[in-house]
């Protein structure tokens, strides 16, 4: 796929990358080839590929979902330096 120079200042403009008029035919050039790359990578036979996250098959560590701790409001909130049942009370921040 080829470029012409006022795409690749259009695109650079976008990126908000400065780029000099003595070089955008060079860029051109460079960009079309990564272009041209994307679309034979576009032409390979892809069914039946899974798609993947890694190169190595892993999986996640899991535990049992148990409740350890808990049912200690007091002991949590004894420290609080103002409390209302079973809650921290804090200054109003939003007015």
């Amino acid at each position: 796929m080829s470029l012409d120079k006022a795409t690749v200042a259009q695109v650079a403009r976008l990126a908000r990358i400065k780029i000099g008029d003595a070089d955008l035919e060079p860029m051109a050039g460079e960009l079309g080839n990564i272009l041209t790359w994307i679309e034979q990578l576009g032409e390979v036979d892809t069914d039946g590929v899974a798609p993947m996250t890694s190169v190595v098959e892993t999986r996640l560590a899991r535990r049992p979902d148990e409740v350890t701790d808990g049912d200690c409001a007091d002991e949590v909130l004894a420290n609080a330096p103002e409390r209302a049942d079973n809650f921290f009370v804090v200054p109003k921040v939003v007015e």
